[in-house]
């Protein structure tokens, strides 16, 4: 899903939808997930989400026509030798914003590599950018990895000073004061190691409360951040997809876990059947 492995990244989504504020000034979450007194487990999906994706194109969606599409019902972003991503760029929502919601999607990906859902962010147009569609704010973290702390899930401030602000299993604040407090440690790596599913779609969850955001990976809540930093907090913003830039690589100058993701992506896409057909298949070119 980066173009580091640019003949073979992809990023697959689906099942897109939210549910948001409607002005009543409560959350759309509500507190289902405190009322059923196990905060461990995603709540069950509140009624009247709103699809946000079609499931047949990308109406609704504004993002780089080359490296977006729609395959078997589901978002496809992909780079390749000939199309390749110019910086760090997004698919972004054009129906709606990210303040108080709830949103629910699966994802699956090809490579060692990381993308990101962002929400409550901006869409930059001004200044020094490499494309059209560069956001900023907050990602929840997509990755292809099990092992911490290069994993999918932790909140990354896209374009900010705060970089990896949440990780995984940690419950904390960011103060009025600029500073973070960890409240608890409440995942072992282990749990969540067993927690991922590699190479297959993995459910996600997040929740924005007000200063509060929550991330949750296949049932399992995996962070708690409540954010009130003088001037980084976000209150509101967009939601995207983003397909993470990189220079592509040849067969020779991979490394072997490179090699590994590489093979496993032909695997993966149906371009071979096995790994000694994967290898044939890359080095005939």
């Amino acid at each position: 899903m980066r173009c580091a492995l640019s003949l073979f990244a992809a990023l697959v989504f689906s099942g897109l939808a939210v549910a948001q504020d409607t002005g009543g000034g409560q959350d759309v979450a509500s507190d289902r997930v405190v009322a059923q007194g196990d905060e461990s487990q995603v709540p069950p999906e509140p009624e009247g989400m709103q699809q946000i994706f079609n499931g047949q194109d990308l109406s609704g969606w504004d993002g780089d026509p080359r490296l977006w599409s729609v395959k078997d019902g589901a978002i496809r972003g992909e780079t390749t030798a000939e199309n390749r991503a110019n910086g760090n760029t997004f698919l972004i929502w054009q129906e709606g914003n990210t303040k108080d919601f709830e949103l629910r999607l699966s994802f699956r990906c090809n490579a060692t590599n990381n993308s990101g859902i962002q929400y409550r962010s901006k869409h930059i147009t001004e200044g020094n950018v490499r494309n059209d569609w560069v956001v900023r704010g907050y990602q929840h973290e997509i990755r292809n990895e099990n092992k911490l702390p290069n994993v999918p899930g932790f909140i990354y401030e896209e374009g900010g000073p705060r970089g990896r602000m949440c990780m995984i299993g940690e419950r904390l604040e960011w103060t009025a004061e600029g500073e973070k407090e960890l409240k608890q440690k409440f995942m072992e790596d282990e749990e969540f190691e067993q927690l991922v599913k590699l190479d297959v779609w993995n459910d996600v969850v997040i929740i924005a409360q007000g200063s509060r955001l929550r991330h949750y990976l296949n049932g399992k809540l995996i962070l708690d951040c409540t954010d009130n930093h003088p001037d980084n907090a976000k209150s509101d913003g967009i939601l995207a997809l983003q397909l993470h830039a990189g220079p592509p690589i040849t067969w020779e100058r991979a490394s072997g876990p490179m090699r590994g993701a590489i093979t496993g992506a032909l695997i993966f896409e149906g371009k071979a059947k096995n790994e000694d057909e994967a290898k044939k298949l890359v080095e005939s070119g």
